[in-house]
C-alpha cells in the first residue's frame, strides 16, 4: 500500500492496486461522521466503438447502452434490487453515467464493511435478463422524453452538437428512443464484460476509516472472484477538425423565455496529467475574469437586460474532448451571442490586470477548499481526475504556480474565431 501525503492541505491518500488490476484509493477524513464510496468504471458514453474482451474485430454499439447498463446494475440475480439491501444497512446508494464514466456508490454512517461489500457485489454480479431489459427500454424512453423536454438541457446539448460533427459526445448520455431499441442482453453483457474488468475501474472510499481495514476487507471480497489482470481495453474515436461543425442553431420549444448558450471548440486534445490540470485551470480563471460576476463585463451585460442570475460558464475537458460554454436565459439570443463574442475579441486585445488575475485566483482556491468538506465533492473529482492521471489534491499547488503569461496564451490558443458557435432554444 502507497501513502501519499499532500503537505499543503494535510490530505493524506492510501492507494494500492489489487492482484486483478482494481485500483483502491482511501482518503481517511476522522473529522466526518459520513463514509461515501464510489466503484467507478472508465467507460462512459462516448465508448461505442472497441474490441470486446477475447475477440479480435472492432464493434459499435447502440448509443445510451453505458447509461443502460448502469440501470440495469442493480438489479439482483435472480429479483430484487439492491436499493433495499444498501436501505435495510442504513445506506444510500445512486449511480450516474457521464461522457467517459459510470459510477456507483453509497454513502452512510454505520455498516460501513457490510456497505463496501454490498457495492463491490451488486457491480461484480450482473442480474439483468431478456425480460427486464425489455422493461428497461420503457422507462428509459421516458427518462429520455423528460430531458428533451427540458429547455436547459437541449440548449446545453445543442451546443455539443454545433462543435462536434462525428465524435460520440454530440449524443445525449442517455442515446435516443431510436437508439436503445437496439440494445439487446448480449450487448449489454459484452460491454460489461469488457469495460467492468477490475482493471479498468477504481474504488474509492472518503470518510472516518481505517484505510487498512478498508483495502483489507476489499483485497478478501476480491480474491474470492475469478478474475486475472488484463490488457486495457481497445476503443476508437472519431477524428474531429478543430472548428465547429455547425456555427449556430436555433431550437424551437414550448418556453415562456429565450435562452442561450455559446461556445468554443477545444482544439488542441489528448493532454493528461499536470498539463491537463494546468489547461483547464487557466480557462477557467479566463473565463471568471472574463465574466464573473464581480467583472465590467458581466455588470454591463446586466445593464443591457440581456442576461440574469441564471448567467453561467463552465469549461470540460477529457482527453478526446473539450469546449467552454456560457449562456443563460436572454431576452435577445442574437445579440447577446454578438456581445459575448465581441467581449472575448476585446479581452484578447487586452493585457490581463494583475490584481483581477489575483482575486480570481484566490476565489478559485477559496472555492476548492470548501469543496473539500463535502464528501461526495472529493470522491467524485478525485476519481474523475484519477483517470485522467491528474490528482485532485495537486490542485492548488498549480493554481499558485499559474502566470499571466500561461492564460494569455491558453487564452489565443482556445479562444478562437473558428471555434465559436451559439444555440438558442426560443418560443415556438
Amino acid at each position: 500500500m502507497e501513502q501519499k501525503h499532500f503537505e499543503q492541505l494535510d490530505e493524506r491518500v492510501f492507494q494500492t492496486r489489487l492482484d486483478n488490476g482494481l485500483t483502491v484509493c482511501v482518503v481517511p477524513k476522522p473529522e466526518f461522521n459520513k463514509t461515501f464510496a464510489t466503484f467507478t468504471t472508465n467507460y462512459g458514453s462516448i465508448d461505442n466503438r472497441f474490441i470486446p474482451l477475447n475477440k479480435n474485430d472492432w464493434i459499435t454499439v447502440p448509443d445510451g447502452i453505458a447509461h443502460f447498463l448502469e440501470h440495469k446494475m442493480f438489479e439482483k440475480p435472480g429479483g430484487g434490487d439492491v436499493f433495499q439491501d444498501f436501505s435495510s444497512q442504513g445506506a444510500q446508494t445512486n449511480a450516474f453515467t457521464s461522457f467517459t464514466r459510470t459510477a456507483y456508490l453509497f454513502s452512510s454512517t454505520s455498516n460501513v464493511e457490510v456497505n463496501l461489500q454490498t457495492l463491490l457485489d451488486m457491480v461484480q454480479t450482473p442480474g439483468f435478463t431478456d425480460q427486464t431489459v425489455e422493461k428497461e427500454k420503457g422507462i428509459i424512453g421516458q427518462e429520455i422524453q423528460m430531458y428533451n423536454d427540458n429547455a436547459d438541457w437541449r440548449v446545453y446539448f445543442g451546443l455539443i452538437e454545433n462543435m462536434y460533427e462525428k465524435h460520440p459526445v454530440k449524443v445525449d448520455i442517455a442515446g435516443t428512443i431510436e437508439s436503445i431499441s437496439k440494445i439487446t442482453t448480449e450487448t449489454l453483457m459484452e460491454c460489461y464484460q469488457t469495460f467492468y474488468h477490475p482493471s479498468n475501474m477504481m474504488f474509492f472510499v472518503v470518510g472516518p476509516v481505517d484505510p487498512e481495514r478498508v483495502i483489507q476487507v476489499i483485497e478478501e471480497n476480491q480474491k474470492a472472484k475469478d478474475y486475472t489482470d488484463k490488457q486495457p481495453v481497445e476503443r476508437d474515436y472519431p477524428t474531429e477538425k478543430g472548428h465547429v461543425a455547425k456555427p449556430k442553431s436555433v431550437l424551437k420549444m414550448a418556453v415562456n423565455t429565450s435562452k442561450l448558450m455559446v461556445g468554443y471548440k477545444e482544439g488542441r486534445l489528448h493532454r493528461n496529467g499536470k498539463e491537463m490540470q494546468r489547461h483547464e485551470l487557466s480557462v477557467s480563471l479566463l473565463l471568471e475574469l472574463m465574466f464573473g460576476k464581480g467583472t465590467d463585463r458581466y455588470q454591463a451585460l446586466i445593464n443591457e437586460d440581456l442576461i440574469d442570475d441564471s448567467f453561467s460558464f463552465d469549461y470540460t475537458e477529457e482527453k478526446e474532448f473539450g469546449f467552454s460554454a456560457m449562456g443563460g436565459n436572454t431576452k435577445d439570443p442574437d445579440r447577446l451571442a454578438k456581445r459575448l463574442f465581441d467581449m472575448v475579441e476585446e479581452f484578447k486585445g487586452e493585457s490581463i490586470d494583475a490584481t483581477a488575475f489575483e482575486r480570481a485566483r484566490k476565489k478559485k482556491i477559496g472555492s476548492l477548499l470548501k469543496s473539500l468538506n463535502s464528501p461526495e465533492y472529493i470522491a467524485n473529482q478525485f476519481t474523475r481526475y484519477w483517470f485522467n492521471d491528474m490528482n485532485l489534491f495537486d490542485t492548488v499547488p498549480i493554481l499558485e504556480a499559474l502566470t499571466i503569461e500561461n492564460l494569455e496564451q491558453v487564452m489565443n490558443e482556445h479562444f478562437v474565431r473558428e471555434a465559436f458557435t451559439s444555440c438558442q432554444v426560443v418560443p415556438k
